[in-house]
């Protein structure tokens, strides 16, 4: 097991590095304590060939180019204060209205305009027995992007001997806030040398929540059984499209919502003969096919990107969820540890 950190630029004049996980098995993990962004997942495939499966760019300036801004896919990165959408930037917590920023047509998007993806976090690092390991910590003030206390949290990359990365948050709160954190990494497991849509998904969810019109599930569930949503068995995503041209932007519901750690999304792809197990604590999983995704966007090797050419597990608390009656862990009170983790592990069938 190995860890490295290298220099990697400055954001607002702060110094920002690049750290190097790596395993014995040809795993190679690359993060930025600038947002706590995925930079590149190298896995080999099938004949032993290693190859990049996540979107990201080789270089900082990558993150802040006009296309880039412009499409802002929020690329591997630490999604905070509250992932994914709140609807009209509107949510109450112990009898107070709260008012954050419409920074998605007219609703909130992953934690506002500057949310944890765009800050520059404290790292350590250390290198263990079975796994190299990268802490990161960052303080959110009381009112920052609106939202109310003083979040403390601490994000743990663990690249473990087994191909595991596993992703632990931790966080404590002065007053009580809404948080949901997610790594926003998205996959191609072909390596990016075709769309996703031959990619075989199993999804072990029973439920999805229903949109509203402005995309914002508002409580209503309904079941994927009989529906392009289901994927109890795994089946090939791109048959999904012919019903869903736009694919997916769905939130997945998890059986047990207790906080327990559980296998519940499978990938493979037959050319590479690689796989991606997803397990989490999170009662739920935003399934997201890359509709929006800028075809604009390239590593600097010419590596494409685009529409359907990658794939989010988005694991997090449910989207717009201080808004959802009963929606598990929306908010974190004064005195509770959150405490969530993901994993993906990374697998791979060796020909002959």
């Amino acid at each position: 097991m190995k860890i490295t950190r290298i220099p990697f630029g400055q954001v607002d004049g702060q110094p920002v590095d690049l750290f190097t996980l790596e395993n014995d098995q040809g795993v190679t993990v690359k993060i930025t304590n600038y947002g706590g962004t995925v930079t590149s997942i190298v896995v080999p495939d099938c004949d032993g060939n290693r190859g990049d499966i996540a979107c990201g760019f080789d270089n900082l300036d990558g993150y802040f180019s006009a296309p880039y801004k412009a499409n802002s896919p929020y690329f591997g990165c630490i999604v905070g204060r509250y992932a994914a959408r709140i609807k009209d930037g509107v949510f109450a917590v112990d009898g107070h209205q709260y008012q954050v920023a419409k920074n998605n047509g007219p609703n909130h998007l992953h934690g506002g305009i500057v949310g944890f993806d765009k800050r520059v976090w404290g790292a350590e690092t250390s290198a263990e027995v079975d796994a190299s390991v990268l802490r990161l910590t960052l303080v959110s003030p009381d009112g920052e992007e609106g939202y109310p206390g003083t979040v403390k949290v601490t994000v743990e990359y663990r690249l473990t001997h087994d191909n595991e990365l596993k992703i632990r948050y931790t966080a404590q709160a002065d007053r009580a806030t809404p948080l949901s954190l997610t790594n926003h990494t998205y996959f191609n497991l072909n390596g990016f040398t075709d769309r996703v849509l031959d990619h075989q998904v199993q999804i072990h969810s029973e439920r999805y929540l229903v949109p509203d019109e402005s995309n914002v599930p508002v409580g209503e569930e309904r079941a994927v059984a009989g529906s392009a949503c289901d994927f109890r068995q795994p089946r090939r995503l791109g048959d999904s499209f012919e019903e869903l041209p736009n694919g997916f932007e769905h939130y997945y519901v998890f059986a047990a919502a207790d906080g327990s750690v559980r296998k519940v999304a499978v990938f493979a792809e037959a050319s590479s003969g690689r796989t991606l197990e997803v397990q989490t604590s999170e009662p739920g999983m935003l399934f997201y096919t890359g509709y929006y995704t800028s075809d604009d966007l390239a590593r600097d090797d010419g590596t494409r990107f685009g529409q359907f050419r990658a794939f989010c597990c988005e694991t997090s608390k449910y989207p717009n969820g201080p808004n959802i009656p009963g929606s598990p862990r929306s908010i974190l009170q004064p005195g509770q540890q959150y405490d969530e983790t993901t994993v993906f592990k990374f697998g791979w069938e060796k020909r002959g």
